[in-house]
């Protein structure tokens, strides 16, 4: 939390960034708000996110043969990202609710690393990066959670790979 003088200075740099950036989540004074999406059109708007745990290969061994303690650990991911991507305007505290219409999350084990891919579909007036990457990263922790007794050093990464929908039409991330 951020007291007195600080949350000052951050809000007049936010209210100076606010004219030449247009932050949309901040107000004329550097405040935080919700902003309103009402007067955006209703389409459909899709966004995939993907998140990467690199892990010890016999971390990934024992993943494949389904050895895992607590389960099969590709499954339990993927059941975890779906239901995290419905929990996105719960955890951050700007984000829209949206009824998304279709999530899936796809988990494989690659060569040295788990690899994780979350689709989210809606038709609303704003878009689902942010329940795709709930859903990556939360897939992504789970990885870890049931790992965690047999390789502490794994790593996650995190990123959105493509949005569509809405004014800003279609972006996707160069490879």
């Amino acid at each position: 939390m951020l007291h007195g003088g600080m949350a000052k200075k951050m809000a007049k740099k936010a209210a100076k960034n606010l004219a030449t950036e247009k932050l949309t989540h901040l107000d004329a004074r550097g405040r935080a708000r919700m902003v309103s999406v009402s007067d955006k059109d209703v389409t459909t708007r899709q966004a995939v996110a993907r998140a990467r745990v690199t892990a010890a290969k016999a971390t990934l061994d024992l993943a494949r043969r389904g050895d895992a303690k607590k389960g099969d650990v590709a499954q339990i991911a993927r059941i975890a990202g779906i239901s995290a991507s419905k929990q996105a305007a719960f955890l951050i505290p700007l984000c829209h609710p949206i009824a998304l219409t279709r999530t899936a999350v796809e988990v494989t084990i690659a060569k040295d690393a788990f690899e994780i891919i979350a689709t989210c579909e809606a038709r609303d007036r704003t878009g689902v990066e942010m329940e795709a990457l709930t859903a990556a990263s939360v897939a992504a922790l789970t990885v870890y959670d049931m790992l965690k007794a047999v390789d502490r050093g794994m790593t996650i990464t995190v990123g959105l790979d493509h949005k569509s929908g809405g004014r800003s039409g279609t972006w996707n991330r160069e490879r």
